[in-house]
């Protein structure tokens, strides 16, 4: 395979997955991150630095409108719920996983 085919078909799969997250609105960003490490905001911080490495100008809210389909603010308004003590419990010892994935 070729270089511009298997970027052009990452770049189909990373719209795939953030169509889907957009739709998952019932799926709460810290149930995602304690199960695989990482969430909605760490790919729009992905999405940040990717353009930073291109020299793209591109804000941190600009990033989060690409991933959420809209401003952080108003999707938090809309879909986020408060997390639980067992979430927090679950995310306080997901931590060294999302470091290593996120790198943060």
């Amino acid at each position: 395979m070729d270089e511009k085919t298997r970027t052009e078909l990452e770049a189909a799969a990373f719209r795939g997955l953030v169509a889907h997250l957009r739709e998952r609105t019932d799926v709460q960003n810290i149930d995602i991150m304690n199960l695989a490490g990482f969430c909605r905001n760490c790919l729009s911080k992905w999405y940040l630095a990717a353009a930073d490495v291109r020299g793209v100008e591109l804000s941190k809210d600009e990033s989060l409108e690409a991933i959420y389909g809209m401003p952080y603010s108003e999707w938090k308004a809309r879909y986020q719920k408060p997390a639980s003590e067992e979430q927090l419990q679950r995310f306080e010892q997901s931590k060294p996983l999302h470091a290593k994935i996120s790198g943060h």
